[in-house]
Parts: structure tokens; sequence; C-alpha cells
């Protein structure tokens, strides 16, 4: 019995002494809302080798549920923070954390491709364009998209930021022989290819300077890096918020996004201005404010400035379209979507100078862009089927022809532009201006407000234009006009109507947005 029991002890000092497991256990409910679409996606590119040329449609209506169900299950998340893929020595650091900042912004992305997927239906039927390969290429962007808000980690940062671009940049030319579609997508493979690599050099400088990829460790060691490192720190920083200034399109990294949106399917182009823009500034948001915070006093000024060039040289280049040059009403919206960026940094910059709760107003702001903007697309893509040349002149009298589509357009423009009855865009405006004023940037929001005048005129240009009476329109014209209202495909109708209604609500409601401008985010 006592050589028993002292074997038994032996056994237990043995074990004791091992070295912590290095297994790590994987929450599956806080990862569903990336593994959900991903799954989706390989079921999709698989069934395409078997199923029959004219049951191809089904492929679309299974990615619109797959991303229904993958919006649906952040429900569940909502109760509390949840974090996966912990490092067992630090359990503090993690690859993946499911915070309200996360849920926020894959709801946005979600949503956003739900609604992209609803305008696709009828695109890639009536372009023929791969149905198989179109519809995996937009589930696998949309997982990439929806991982990067839980990235803390570098390395799982930039994964995830390349599993959302590069499908994008076949989804662009996925219209074959289109020589513009073809020179869209290689203007956007290379800027983005470029801003990886400078993305990449930057991380591998802090990796240097620090020893670690986990954003929380990054961000305790740059607190007191020593000298020697101090350089290839700060240069690492600069880098990195470079490569990600390329994915927002600010200026001077914006040169790729007219002829990408013209060039790419309009749903495609929709996806980018929401889906595409949400990514770049989530990761932005990420790096600055929880892995660079030490180096605030470089970030800071340097985002500053990209907004104030950002906002002015956008609403500038969108006031010179011309209403009757092809493609004109796309390119607008392109320029607009880059103004818009400028405000969209304007939070982030404040953050520096405050604390990072301002960036609740990017946030914000975001959500209230991504519904009216993929709005305007919905809305764009329906008069594409008439009107393919895609010119602003185009609209004038849509009332006559569509007059929902053309109230719901109307709608989206004054919420851009920050005009009642868009409430929700005006007060969306109010909480970045506030966020500048309050981290004492009264330069940026005196800039901010000048921009936001020169704005209004495009957009109430292209209103106006909506309800004038229609050039030259004959009665056989307008009764072939009226045969085609009633062919309106229904999932682009879905699409407007669901944009249309939720900015009413949020219009009517707009706590539910601007709350998220007065609160911390990340847990504390």
């Amino acid at each position: 019995m006592t050589a028993l029991t002292v074997l038994a002890a032996g056994l237990s000092a043995d074990l004791s002494a091992q070295p912590p497991s290095l297994v790590q256990s994987v929450d599956w409910l806080a990862i569903a809302p990336v593994v959900i679409p991903a799954a989706v996606a390989l079921i999709v590119l698989v069934a395409d080798l078997f199923v029959a040329e004219r049951t191809k449609p089904l492929l679309g209506w299974l990615s619109v549920a797959g991303l229904a169900v993958a919006t649906a299950s952040l429900l569940p998340l909502h109760a509390g923070d949840r974090s996966t893929f912990c490092l067992t020595g630090d359990p503090a650091a993690c690859s993946y954390t499911a915070d309200h900042f996360t849920l926020v912004v894959q709801f946005l992305v979600l949503a956003g491709a739900l609604v992209t997927a609803l305008l696709s239906v009828t695109a890639v039927r009536d372009t023929r364009m791969p149905a198989g390969e179109y519809w995996f290429l937009l589930l696998s962007s949309a997982a990439g998209a929806a991982l990067l808000p839980a990235s803390r980690d570098l390395a799982t940062l930039i994964v995830a930021l390349e599993v959302a671009s590069l499908p994008a940049f076949a989804l662009v030319g996925m219209r074959r022989g289109d020589r513009l579609s073809s020179e869209a997508a290689l203007k956007f493979f290379l800027s983005s290819v470029t801003a990886t690599a400078v993305s990449l050099m930057g991380i591998s400088f802090v990796y240097a300077a620090t020893g670690s990829l986990h954003l929380s460790q990054v961000a305790d060691r740059l607190e007191d890096v020593p000298g020697q490192l101090d350089t290839i720190a700060m240069v690492g920083v600069a880098l990195t918020l470079v490569g990600f200034a390329f994915k927002t399109a600010a200026v001077p990294f914006h040169f790729w996004v007219p002829d990408t949106y013209v060039g790419a399917p309009l749903p495609i182009a929709g996806y980018l201005s929401v889906i595409g823009k949400a990514v770049g500034f989530t990761g932005l948001i990420l790096v600055t404010v929880i892995a660079f915070p030490a180096y605030s006093d470089i970030w800071g000024p340097a985002l500053a400035v990209l907004a104030a060039l950002t906002m002015t040289l956008g609403n500038a280049a969108a006031l010179r379209q011309s209403a009757d040059r092809p493609n004109s009403a796309v390119r607008l919206l392109a320029w607009s979507s880059v103004g818009q960026a400028g405000y969209l940094l304007v939070p982030i910059a404040a953050a520096a100078y405050t604390d990072r709760d301002q960036i609740g107003s990017t946030v914000a702001y975001a959500l209230m862009y991504a519904v009216v903007n993929l709005g305007a697309f919905a809305v764009a893509a329906l008069v594409a089927r008439t009107k393919p040349l895609n010119r602003i002149s185009d609209y004038r009298g849509l009332y006559a022809e569509r007059p929902l589509a053309a109230l719901s357009l109307a709608f989206f423009l004054l919420c851009l532009a920050g005009l009642p009855p868009g409430i929700i865009g005006l007060f969306a405006k109010v909480v970045v201006f506030r966020s500048a004023v309050d981290a004492g940037l009264g330069w940026l929001a005196v800039l901010m407000a000048i921009n936001v005048v020169v704005a209004l005129y495009y957009y109430l240009r292209w209103t106006a234009l909506l309800f004038r009476a229609p050039e030259g329109v004959k009665g056989a014209q307008a009764a072939e006009g009226a045969q085609i209202r009633t062919k309106a495909p229904w999932p682009v109708t879905a699409a407007i109507v669901i944009t249309a209604v939720t900015a009413l609500v949020l219009s009517g409601a707009p706590q539910l947005v601007l709350r998220f401008a007065s609160g911390s985010l990340f847990p504390q």
C-alpha cells in the first residue's frame, strides 16, 4: 500500500510539472457569423458542379438564405463579450473577440451583403455571369469582412482583410468581354496588392519592435519601446496606417474608386461602397485605438489631414460630374463615397485627442451610410435595366415612371445630404461634427461644415431632376414604360423597400443608431 501511495504521489508530481496544454478551445457560437457564410460558400461551389443550368438560380437563393442565417446568428451573442483562440499563457490575449464593436460591424457587413445578394439574383441571371463562381466569391468576401472586426491580432487582421478583398477583384471583373470591367478589376487589384504589401511591411516592423502580434500586447509594449527600436516602431505604425488608408479610399489613395465602381456590376459597386469601406475603417480603428494608442501623436494629426483632403476632393469631384456623361450617376455615387469617407475619418482622428469612445461616432455614421448608399445603388440597378448608360440625366422624370423608386432615391439622397426628412443623415453628421469639436479640432469641424454645404448642391440637383417633367415623352413611350414597370424584378424591389423602410425607421427613431456614439463599444 505504501509503495502504491508513493507511486501515485510521484505520478502526480510529474503531471504537475508538465507544461500547460497548447490546445485551445473553440467557441463555435462566437465564430458562427464567420463560419456560416464560409460553409455556405463551399456548399454553393460544390453544388454548382452538379446542378443543371436551369436550376442555377437556386444557388442564389441558397446564398441569400445563408447570409440571412449568418445575420440572425448575431442575436445570441448580444448577451455579453465572448473571446476564443486565446493564448494559454495569457488568456487576455485572444485572436477573436465578439464584443459590441464586433457585433455592430458584423451586422453592418452581413446585412449589407444580404441586400447585395438580393440585387445580384437578377443581375447574375440577366448578364449570364457564372452563378457558382459569383456566389462563392460573394460569400467568401462576406466571411472575410465579418472576420475582420473580431480580429485581435495583426496576422488575423491581414488574413481577414485579404479574404474580404481577393474575391472582390474577381467580382469586379466578372463581366467577361467587358473592357471597363477588366480595366476596373486590374486597377482594383494593383491598388489593393500595393496596400497589402505596405501593410505587411509596417506590421513586420511593429512585430520587430514589440515581439508580439496580439493588439493588446502590442499596445502595452509600444508604451515602452527601447530607444534603438523607436524609429522602427514609428515607421511600422506609419506604414500600417498607409496600407489601411488605401482600403478606406482616403485621398491620395483613392484613385481606383471611380473606375472600379463604373466597371463593376452595380450590386458589386454598392457592395464595395459599403462593405469594402467598412472593412477598411474597421481595420483602421483596430490598429489605431487598440494597438497604437502610444503613437496617437503621429496618427491623430495624420488622419485629421487625410479626413480634410478626402472630404474636400471627393465633394469637389462630385460637383464636376456632367449629367449627360455615360455612367455619370455611378461616378457621382463613387465620388460621393470618397467624400463620405472623409466624414468617417473625423471621429477616428478625434480619438487621438480625447478617448477611444469617439469612434462610436464613426460606427453610427457608417450604419446610416450603409443603409442609404445601398438603397441608392438598388434604385440605380433598377433604372439601369431600361437605361444602361447610367447617366444622371436618365433619372429625369423618374417620378412619372416609377414613383416609389423616385421617392426612395430622393429620400436616400436627402439622408446623404443631411437634410430633412432624412433626419438620420442630419443627426449622424451632427455627432461626427461634435466629435471634432470635443477633440479640439475646430478647423476640421469648420471644413466639414463647408463640405456639407458644398455637397448639398449635387445631392439636391439630382433630387430635383427626379421630379421634373420627362423630355419628349410620347404616348407610346409612356405606355411602353408602364409595361416595363410591371416587370420590375421583385428581388430588386425588395432591396429598395428594405433599405427605404430601414432609413425611414432610423429617421423616426435615430437613437437606434446614435446610441453607439455615446458609449464604449470595447470592453473596459
